[in-house]
């Protein structure tokens, strides 16, 4: 079994990160981590560096996970880059990390997440990154 996390080194990147470990571990998964960029920008801090890339890969293995790194730039679409790696894969669970953006936001700049979750072939868990009670 793989599971399939989109990755970037954000909150909810390692929120993302997070779960699917857990989930790795739970079900005795491999996980593939996918990092993409949309190649709008000359420097995309979505674009995780190798420093990144290597403790996102250790968290993982300290658990005892078997980790792939994948990385795509600039291909425009990271939805169709999760969806193309999931196919590609054969991934049994895809494990995405979700921001709060208003409507208006979600309108114009449309929602890499939600593509996903409408269209993978597979089960999608889509976590946010938690939040202390005091606020």
């Amino acid at each position: 079994m793989k599971i399939l996390v989109g990755y970037v080194p954000t909150p909810e990147g390692e929120a993302a990160l997070q779960a699917a470990g857990a989930e790795a571990v739970l079900r005795g998964a491999s996980i593939l981590l996918l990092n993409a960029s949309r190649g709008d920008a000359f420097v995309d801090s979505r674009y995780a560096n190798s420093d990144e890339l290597a403790a996102a890969e250790a968290k993982l293995r300290e658990q005892g996970v078997e980790v792939t790194i994948r990385q795509a730039v600039g291909s425009g679409d990271v939805a169709n880059e999760l969806l193309k790696a999931a196919a590609e894969e054969d991934v049994s669970l895809i494990v995405l990390g979700l921001r709060r953006r208003s409507p208006v936001g979600k309108l114009i700049l449309g929602s890499t997440a939600q593509r996903v979750l409408l269209e993978a072939p597979v089960p999608v868990l889509a976590v946010k990154v938690p939040t202390s009670r005091d606020d």
